[in-house]
């Protein structure tokens, strides 16, 4: 197949995904573009090295990347992000040529407006296309902390959701990332047949000893990695952290984002000498800072659209060997619950993640083992990177087989 790959973020971004896919299907004997905009996410600022312009090509091995300008942006003010979003739709929708030497288009939908390009495409004739939906719109915009005022929200709702009833209705396939994920985007309108699931996968390799002593030997040593962002709701696990820290609980935090500044003054207003601010680490350092760690949080926000979604740092930290402290309700909770991967706790609810802490704090190394273990054989049955490609590649194939127009 001649595939175009369409995402917003691609490396040096921290967003692996499509990257993983496009490397992973010429890997495969397909022919792989990409179709992106300049790197600036999580920081909002265009990476050093780069320099917008109107068309820019760079060779990835076997897959060309073909970027095109954006307003760069990742703060909290609700018009600069949606200019953000926004302005790769229209500047990616320009790119159509790329579009007429494939034979099938996937949409790595973190926003939804990266499909806007495919979708207009494919209402004039254009190329099929798949939607791999990462974030349920407009759910995950107008509960965010941007979306202060109703009329905002109103306002949002009312003109995305006609467009979305529009792109689910139109694509050859949507993929959800969790089974709830899927229930609801069929209720929003995505035909049935054409509606599937497929888990994110990642990979943070084996975990290895880092050569780095530690200077002390908590209960237990509990990281986070990701985005420092708005809906992580990372404020509650530093308060529950501080709270813990009696039992012997340490939080570190690894990595950046809009939210970072506000919780270091959290952490120095609390006193909280026991949570820990690390720099961002490349990918391929993770292994080192999980290798450390004897939990790892997985935490989000308490909205309804969570409950559906499967972040893909859950799958990391199974890959890791590392069990889960995780307040992230609905399938995430379910997973961890009912195979015994780690412990939960009530989303955005202080005195729950402390109770949490402390009974990950309690737990014998050899529960803390099984626990790694069953994780482990999570990952390889459910989230491996194989398995995730080839049901890509599958729905891609039936896909790139239509030929007439979307109903």
């Amino acid at each position: 197949m001649r595939v175009l790959i369409v995402s917003q973020y691609y490396p040096p971004e921290a967003v692996p995904l499509p990257a993983d896919l496009a490397q992973g299907l010429a890997a495969r004997g397909h022919q792989v573009k990409v179709l992106t905009g300049f790197p600036n996410y999580p920081t909002g600022s265009v990476f050093p090295g780069y320099r917008q312009s109107w068309r820019s090509v760079e060779a990835d091995g076997p897959v060309s990347i073909h970027r095109v300008p954006l307003f760069a942006d990742h703060s909290q003010s609700a018009i600069k992000r949606m200019v953000n979003y926004f302005s790769f739709a229209l500047s990616s929708a320009t790119a159509r040529r790329l579009s007429r030497g494939a034979d099938v288009v996937y949409v790595y939908a973190t926003q939804m407006t990266a499909g806007f390009g495919p979708w207009l495409w494919r209402t004039t004739g254009g190329r099929p296309y798949v939607l791999h939906i990462q974030d349920l719109w407009p759910d995950s915009i107008v509960g965010s902390s941007m979306m202060a005022g109703g009329a905002k929200e109103r306002i949002i709702s009312g003109t995305l959701g006609p467009w979305l009833r529009s792109a689910y209705r139109r694509a050859a396939a949507v993929i959800g990332i969790a089974p709830t994920m899927v229930s609801t985007l069929v209720s929003r309108g995505v035909p049935e047949h054409r509606a599937h699931l497929v888990y994110n996968w990642a990979d943070a390799g084996e975990p290895v000893k880092s050569e780095l002593p530690a200077t002390e030997t908590p209960r237990a040593e509990v990281v986070y990695a990701g985005n420092v962002g708005d809906m992580q709701d990372l404020g509650t696990a530093v308060r529950a952290a501080h709270a813990a820290a009696d039992a012997g609980v340490v939080l570190t935090i690894v990595g950046d984002g809009v939210a970072k500044a506000d919780l270091q003054t959290l952490v120095a207003e609390l006193d909280a000498k026991n949570v820990r601010f690390h720099d961002p680490v490349a990918r391929e350092r993770m292994p080192e800072i999980y290798a450390r760690a004897d939990y790892a949080l997985v935490s989000l926000k308490n909205m309804p659209v969570f409950r559906g979604t499967i972040p893909s740092k859950f799958q990391a930290v199974l890959s890791a060997g590392v069990p889960v402290v995780t307040t992230v309700q609905g399938d995430v909770r379910r997973l961890v619950e009912d195979g015994g991967v780690g412990v939960t706790a009530d989303a955005e609810d202080v005195d729950s993640l402390e109770a949490a802490f402390r009974a990950a704090a309690e737990l014998s190394t050899d529960e803390r083992s099984a626990m790694a273990r069953r994780g482990r054989e999570m990952y390889d049955t459910h989230f491996s990177r194989g398995s995730g490609i080839s049901r890509i590649e599958e729905l891609l194939s039936a896909a790139a087989k239509e030929t007439s127009r979307a109903s």
